[in-house]
């Protein structure tokens, strides 16, 4: 009676062995797959820095040449052509800042 006693719980042992072993392979296979089809959380906020900080810095900047643009034309009127192309210039910094974060969540 030992014995079969014995050799059941040997059995059922090496049954919980294997299964486990398998179980656990299962488990870690599907845990890679889960993590290559996760998108990581750091890109979205890295793409928000991008457009963030592109956009304040564009809004700061036009600000600055519009207050210096609007100075210039109260003073001579035919200045008014000449201060809208810097004012472009700024705001093409958001632009950047938008490829940029679109760059960042395309890679």
């Amino acid at each position: 009676m030992k014995k079969k006693l014995f050799f059941l719980a040997m059995l059922l042992a090496l049954g919980f062995v294997v299964f486990g072993q398998e179980a656990a392979a299962h488990a870690a296979e599907a845990e890679a797959q889960a993590q290559a089809q996760a998108t990581p959380v750091w890109k979205y906020f890295a793409a928000a820095l991008a457009v963030g900080i592109s956009c304040i810095a564009g809004g700061i900047a036009v600000g600055q040449i519009g207050s210096a643009a609007m100075g210039a034309m109260s003073e001579n009127p035919e200045l008014s052509g000449k201060a809208l192309p810097y004012a472009g210039l700024a705001e093409g910094i958001c632009l950047w800042g938008f490829i940029v974060a679109l760059i960042i969540l395309l890679v």
